[in-house]
């Protein structure tokens, strides 16, 4: 079964493409019936169709190729809920050679332009740390002017700034002199406490002569999108102006102090701006910050230098005296936002950590954007930055905004829940299941913002009973409805249709043969990774263990206690290795990494399509040598060999490894040489060919150029088998083999993937 054709043209991979018919029996395939979602991806088939959909009466679901339709009565079944419903009159000429195009067999998936009767384009608040030395606040004017460059000259665009206290910018360029309000950033700040102190209320005779359907030329002046927010080409030179004249925070900073700064206070204002002016529109609170909040709400450390800031091991021990009420904060922000449909994006330019653990759930639920890194004019970070605002063939903008996603199902199905950027909407439906995974308790989530790579996991549960069993082949469907807003205020309804079919029982061969082992992998790690939140790593790891030894039991070929007998069939075969690489992974090994990494990285995890996770989980390795052309090999210790050059791709970094000989002659410089052209080509074709990855990406991926035995190669270590330790004493004969080629020992108590094997055939056979 091709997964990758179902995906590009669905845009949905699921985890078992062929489902057993009962509730007992579903619990015995062990591993979760789960869909991966991408609502954005680009399908060059699929069809946008210039009118609205026809809807069932009954669940709400969109008619669909799978739907039966009597052209006599000019009526339609819903195969969702198998509710009759009539055809609008539009529809009343259709027969069987005269199709709309949603009853097309190959359009499953179809686009609806919506009727929009408030276009407006979409709002970019920009919130910048001034708490930083010149330099660095130089080079977030200039990224931000790189910004404005970007960006459409419809969208609207405003400016506050933050360090001890928060400054709103009028844009307006109507006074003769810059004009802003200084606002405290001691305190949070509610939306009307925002219209009052900017001077956005209207007194008692104003407001009696406010006409909602026409305004009022008082209204007009004072409303914060004639002063705070305006589109790119109308304040545009205004704003470079102010940016150029802006100076660092000029509040005093004694030695030995970190410097004032309220990042909290300036996105609860920037919230309460874009909420008053935006509000139910897409926009985005884009924060620039280069370090922690230091006052007021969201203070995750404070102004004593001698204060550490806190890491994983005072997370665990719970005396992080910050992080409740921060986390508390953010979260409260992340539901303004949220209600609002506004994003909130961090880019964090810092050598410290800045408080993304603690922003994390207002970033998840608004489906906000992170880009971690060390400096404002760092090349991966303006790189990254083009790449957020990259455009389509149609001028219009990537990204897209104020969407609302929503998932249906057949009555023998029910939806335990979703994970991904999203936040649940108070939606109500007899398809809810009581087993929550991830967000539930709904059928509809709101997606603030999000891109074309953006995925979402459904988790499912069968309810069937196993009393009423459903026939063998009978097909089942579920529906996936994303409504959304382009850059140019444009409203489209995407609908995704997909059929399955149910099997008799979990041990049919069609259960095998219709598993999708690396979503199944993703849609564990997603489970997993959002269950850190709550429990401990430590508890995680033997639940997923549980879950492998378990699969490994029911899928598995074997006799019983002997596990030499043990193996897997190929649809199955890969996935324990995908399970070894999430274990070692930094998604639930947070040892080495600060709080605001392992943050942005389950970040990712939780949004990337399934090829970008994968990668995430268990990065791709490549090989060039002067024997042939590039090719794949394992990830294993045993890869590095002194004449070859290893290719890295983890997604969040590109390592390029030279082995010693390579290294050797590249000092010597050998490839300056005539004679020596296919090595200077040898050499230039790794690093290429990483960033040629590295441009696909956002965030630009770290790119790490070293050599063997460099200390920079520890990127590389880390990832790879350790296969060849320093305790290392019995090998089995096929790791003898493979360092009979000349392999590099790693000094690491982890256990290898052999012995991982080892211990889950063992534990799989025994009776």
């Amino acid at each position: 079964m091709d997964f990758a054709a179902y995906e590009n043209r669905e845009g949905v991979r699921m985890s078992f493409n062929a489902w057993p018919c009962s509730r007992i029996e579903a619990t015995r395939i062990v591993l979760p019936t789960g869909a991966l979602v991408t609502p954005g991806k680009s399908i060059p088939e699929m069809p946008v169709l210039p009118y609205e959909p026809v809807v069932c009466e009954g669940c709400q679901g969109v008619l669909n190729p799978h739907c039966m339709v009597d052209y006599a009565r000019k009526s339609w079944r819903c195969c969702l809920c198998d509710c009759m419903n009539n055809l609008p009159r539009n529809y009343h000429e259709i027969n069987p050679q005269n199709l709309p195009a949603e009853l097309f067999p190959t359009y499953t998936t179809v686009e609806y332009t919506m009727t929009n009767k408030n276009v407006k384009a979409p709002c970019f608040m920009i919130v910048l740390d001034t708490a930083c030395p010149r330099e660095e606040l130089q080079d977030a004017k200039d990224s931000i002017g790189q910004l404005l460059a970007l960006l459409p000259e419809e969208c609207y665009v405003g400016l506050i700034t933050f360090g001890a206290t928060v400054t709103v910018h009028e844009l307006s360029g109507t006074s003769p002199l810059p004009r802003s309000y200084v606002l405290r950033g001691t305190k949070d700040v509610t939306q009307e406490k925002v219209k009052k102190l900017l001077g956005l209320e209207l007194t008692a005779q104003e407001y009696a002569t406010y006409d909602k359907n026409t305004g009022s030329q008082v209204a007009n002046e004072l409303s914060a999108k004639s002063r705070f927010l305006l589109p790119v080409s109308e304040c545009e030179f205004v704003l470079s102006n102010i940016l150029e004249d802006l100076q660092p925070d000029c509040f005093p900073r004694e030695k030995g102090q970190r410097p004032y700064r309220a990042t909290g206070a300036a996105i609860a204002v920037a919230s309460g701006v874009l909420a008053e002016a935006h509000s139910a529109q897409g926009a985005r609170v884009m924060v620039f910050t280069t370090g922690p909040c230091t006052v007021g709400p969201g203070t995750i450390v404070g102004r004593d230098a001698e204060e550490d800031l806190r890491s994983h091991r005072d997370l665990d021990k719970n005396s992080a005296k910050h992080f409740k009420d921060a986390t508390k904060f953010y979260n409260s922000m992340g539901i303004r936002l949220a209600t609002s449909s506004h994003a909130l994006d961090v880019f964090a330019c810092s050598l410290d950590q800045v408080g993304l653990a603690e922003m994390k759930l207002a970033v998840d639920q608004t489906g906000g954007q992170v880009i971690l890194a060390e400096q404002f004019g760092a090349e991966n970070f303006r790189k990254s930055l083009r790449k957020m605002f990259a455009r389509r063939e149609d001028g219009t903008l990537e990204m897209l905004f104020n969407g609302t996603f929503s998932a249906f199902c057949t009555p023998h199905v029910m939806v335990q829940g979703c994970i991904g950027p999203v936040s649940a909407l108070a939606v109500k439906s007899k398809s809810i299941s009581e087993n929550e995974v991830g967000l539930g308790q709904t059928t509809s989530w709101r997606m603030c913002a999000f891109t074309p790579s953006t995925s979402i996991a459904v988790y499912y549960e069968i309810v069937n009973q196993h009393s009423n069993p459903l026939p063998h082949g009978q097909p089942f469907y579920l529906q996936f409805c994303c409504r959304y807003k382009l850059s140019t205020g444009e409203i489209r309804l995407r609908c995704t249709t997909v059929a399955r079919r149910w099997v008799e029982s979990s041990a049919a061969p069609e259960i095998i043969g219709g598993f999708d082992q690396e979503a199944c992998a993703v849609l564990m790690a997603r489970v997993a990774t959002f269950r850190t939140e709550n429990e401990e790593a430590f508890d995680l790891l033997r639940w997923l263990d549980r879950t492998l030894i378990r699969a490994g039991t029911k899928f598995g070929e074997y006799r019983k206690d002997e596990p030499e007998t043990f193996r897997l069939p190929p649809n199955v075969a890969i996935y324990p290795q995908f399970m070894f690489n999430l274990r070692r992974s930094p998604f639930l090994q947070t040892a080495n990494n600060s709080p605001d990494e392992t943050a942005f990285y389950r970040l990712a995890l939780g949004r990337e399509s399934v090829l970008n996770c994968l990668l995430m989980i268990q990065p791709t390795l490549t090989m060039y040598s002067m024997n042939g052309p590039p090719q794949p090999t394992m990830l294993d210790v045993t890869s590095i060999t002194p004449d070859t050059i290893l290719l890295l791709d983890g997604y969040f970094f590109v390592v390029v490894h030279s082995g010693t000989t390579i290294a050797q002659w590249r000092k010597a410089n050998y490839q300056d040489l005539p004679d020596y052209a296919h090595f200077k080509q040898l050499l230039a074709q790794p690093v290429g060919d990483a960033h040629q990855l590295a441009e696909s990406r956002c965030p630009t991926p770290r790119l790490v150029e070293c050599d063997q035995g460099g200390s920079q190669a520890r990127f590389l270590l880390a990832k790879l088998n350790p296969s060849n330790t320093h305790q290392t004493q019995h090998q089995s004969g096929w790791e003898q083999q493979q360092n009979f080629g000349g392999g590099e020992i790693i000094f690491t108590d982890d256990i290898s993937l052999s012995v991982f094997m080892q211990h889950l055939a063992k534990l799989a056979v025994a009776s």
